[in-house]
């Protein structure tokens, strides 16, 4: 019997969940699936500038894990710019943080920023 997956912590899911090129026809069945887990290291490693380790501890794996699920992710990448293919954004092991996680760091996690930001002063003990 194999070990169960381990949820994946992601902190925000993309704004946008189809890509592709301009002038081709949108066929779905030819589509190139990026899981959420895999777009998270994209943005934590490539848009934040995480480190593996550091990408690791905020989705609650092991590096190895984050270093798998980030070349296959890049793969993904490759394929749909190089070939013109539609990349769909969707499924995958993952958690959807709420954002008072022990793992959020505040520098990548879209919910605590927005929430930090929706503070009035009196609450951030500012005069």
């Amino acid at each position: 019997m194999s070990r169960p997956r381990k949820w994946r912590h992601v902190c925000s899911l993309p704004e946008h969940n189809e890509f592709g090129p301009l002038n081709a026809p949108r066929r779905r069945g030819q589509a190139v699936i990026l899981g959420v887990d895999e777009y998270e290291t994209i943005r934590l490693i490539d848009h934040v500038g995480f480190t593996q380790a550091e990408c690791a501890a905020q989705m609650n794996v092991a590096r190895t894990t984050v270093q798998k699920i980030y070349s296959d992710a890049r793969k993904k990448v490759a394929e749909a710019l190089v070939n013109g293919r539609l990349l769909i954004i969707e499924g995958g092991d993952y958690r959807l943080c709420d954002g008072e996680s022990q793992l959020c760091d505040s520098r990548s996690c879209f919910r605590q920023r927005r929430g930090r930001m929706n503070r009035s002063p009196r609450d951030m003990n500012i005069d």
